[in-house]
């Protein structure tokens, strides 16, 4: 922080071995900055996804609107929307059908997505399920390596398709990843308690936004280790720094408490 300024005596980091559905219902009422859990998947899942990650083919975002190199796999949702803000379909179910039959061919056991979700869900006390589009699954479960970086941005379906996507309806969104790998020094994720607003526009960047937007904000970062989950609120603005040796690699998606009080997954 540049300035003093009062702080979110709430807006803090839990790290924590048990994970309980407070730690869920804080994070979607914004009354908690993040939450870390050590050890989420144990080491021996971490070397196999790591194994497979070889067998699976990787691409970039599109580099007109995602500067720095990310590379994953899996279509996420929010790169398919058409010049009207709705979902270009025909695209995103048919690269979405293509990384089902890829990931099942590439036979990833454990599957770190699975076990993520059925742990999240022992924890809700509810199975997760899939968001769904007409009655139909979305992807779920992307693996992102993000070495150089991510600008300063933040996530939220209802502003990205305001008009509605899912069949559920959603009230807030969270975001979940699951390190199988981490540089030895950098990539820490910074979430700031800043959430959008219209004059942030003025700094936008690409598909960011300049760091004069949370140049005052309320902060806290967190260095992943191998094995690390973390949940967040991905409505408040949040950042990669880049690595300073070695691979950052994240099991990632996203879930969304529904207006029936439902878990839903997607990505």
């Amino acid at each position: 922080m540049t300035r003093t300024t009062a702080l979110d005596p709430l807006f803090t980091v839990v790290n924590t071995a048990v994970l309980t559905d407070r730690h869920l219902a804080n994070l979607a009422a914004g009354t908690l900055a993040a939450v870390r859990v050590p050890g989420f998947l144990d080491a021996q899942t971490c070397r196999a996804a790591l194994r497979v990650l070889d067998r699976l083919p990787t691409a970039e975002y599109d580099p007109d609107r995602v500067a720095n190199r990310i590379v994953r796999f899996g279509p996420a949702l929010n790169d398919y929307r058409d010049d009207a803000g709705a979902l270009d379909a025909q695209r995103y179910w048919h690269d979405a059908e293509a990384a089902r039959e890829l990931w099942h061919r590439a036979g990833v056991r454990p599957d770190p997505i699975a076990i993520s979700l059925a742990r999240l869900g022992e924890v809700w006390g509810a199975a997760v399920s899939p968001a769904a589009i007409g009655g139909r699954a979305v992807f779920g479960g992307t693996v992102r390596e993000i070495n150089t970086g991510a600008l300063i941005h933040y996530d939220d379906l209802n502003r990205e398709f305001p008009t509605g996507l899912f069949d559920q309806e959603i009230v807030a969104q969270l975001a979940f990843n699951a390190w199988v790998a981490v540089p030895e020094e950098g990539g820490a994720t910074t979430v700031w308690r800043h959430r959008w607003e219209p004059a942030d526009e003025e700094h936008r960047d690409a598909y960011g936004y300049g760091p004069e937007t949370v140049a005052h904000c309320q902060r806290v970062s967190l260095r992943p280790e191998i094995g690390d989950g973390l949940l967040f609120n991905p409505a408040h603005f949040h950042a990669v720094e880049p690595n300073a040796g070695g691979r950052r690699v994240a099991f990632a998606f996203f879930l969304g408490l529904t207006t029936t009080g439902q878990l839903i997954a997607w990505s």
